[in-house]
C-alpha cells in the first residue's frame, strides 16, 4: 500500500439499449504501453484535470469536476458524444475529439462549436478507491448515462487506448473467464452488477436503490485462502474474489 495521495478520476458507463437483447456498454482497451491497467478493458474515463475543476465549479452540482472529466474523456477516447445539446452528428463529433486531443479545453470546445453541456444526463453510480499494491491509486467517480440515439461507431483516440467497442456485460465477463480479455477488479465487479439488468432504466433504478459509498477493497483470509472483498450492501452481487491469480491492475 502506498501513502501517496490518490489521483481524482472519473469514469462513464455509457449504456446502449438493445430492443431484443441485453444492453451494450461502451468499453475501451487500454494500450499495452500504459502504466496503469495496460491491456485491460475499461469504461472510458481518466483523471480530473485542473480545468475540469474550474469548469465543474460553475455547475453548482455535486461532483461537478468529475462530470466534466467523464464527458471530456469519453469524447477524447471514443468520439461518442454525451451530455451535449444539440447532439452533434458523427463527423462533427470527430471534430470535437480532434479539438480536445489537440489541447483545447472542454469549455473552449463547447463555445467554439456552439454546444451546451447537459450535466444532468449523467447519474452518479459508484465511487472506487482501491489501495492494494497499486503504483498509482485513483479515487474514481463512476457515472452512468444513456447512449445517444443512432448507430455510433467509436473512434479510438491515439493516446491511451488500442480499441473501443460496444459490448454486453456478459460477453466481457465470458471473455475474461476464457482468457481473451483482461479486467481489473473494479471493472469486473461492476460488470457483474450490470449483467442482470435489461436496460438503462433498470440501471438507474439500481443506482437509486443503493448508497454511493467509497469502495476500498480489503483482503480477508479464510481456510488458508486470501479473498479480495468489498462491502455487501452497495448493490454488487459478487463481493469476493480469490486473490490468487486475480489481476487487479
Amino acid at each position: 500500500m502506498t501513502d501517496d495521495p490518490a489521483i481524482p478520476a472519473a469514469t462513464l458507463i455509457l449504456v446502449r439499449d438493445i430492443a431484443d437483447g441485453p444492453p451494450e456498454y461502451l468499453m475501451v482497451e487500454r494500450a499495452a504501453t500504459m502504466a496503469f491497467a495496460a491491456g485491460a478493458l475499461v469504461f472510458p474515463g481518466g483523471r480530473i484535470d485542473p480545468e475540469d475543476v474550474e469548469l465543474g465549479e460553475t455547475l453548482g452540482l455535486p461532483h461537478g469536476a468529475a462530470i466534466i472529466a467523464a464527458v471530456r474523456e469519453t469524447i477524447e477516447e471514443t468520439a461518442v458524444p454525451v451530455a451535449l445539446d444539440p447532439l452533434p452528428d458523427a463527423s462533427h463529433s470527430l471534430e470535437l475529439q480532434r479539438d480536445l486531443l489537440g489541447g483545447m479545453s472542454l469549455v473552449a470546445m463547447l463555445d467554439h462549436h456552439s454546444l451546451r453541456l447537459v450535466p444532468t444526463a449523467l447519474t452518479l453510480f459508484a465511487r472506487w478507491l482501491p489501495k492494494l499494491h497499486a503504483a498509482r491509486r485513483f479515487d474514481t467517480i463512476f457515472f452512468i448515462a444513456s447512449a445517444p440515439l443512432g448507430d455510433w461507431h467509436p473512434n479510438v483516440g491515439e493516446r491511451e487506448n488500442s480499441s473501443a467497442e460496444w459490448v454486453t456485460a456478459r460477453e466481457v465477463l465470458d471473455r475474461d473467464r476464457g482468457g481473451t480479455a483482461s479486467l481489473i477488479f473494479p471493472t469486473r465487479t461492476t460488470l457483474h452488477r450490470l449483467a442482470p439488468h435489461g436496460g438503462f432504466a433498470d440501471i438507474v433504478a439500481d443506482a437509486a436503490a443503493h448508497p454511493v459509498e467509497t469502495v476500498t477493497p480489503w483482503v480477508e483470509e479464510r481456510d488458508g485462502e486470501r479473498w479480495l472483498t468489498i462491502p455487501g450492501h452497495l448493490g454488487y452481487p459478487v463481493t469476493q474474489e480469490k486473490v490468487e491469480g486475480l489481476w487487479r491492475g
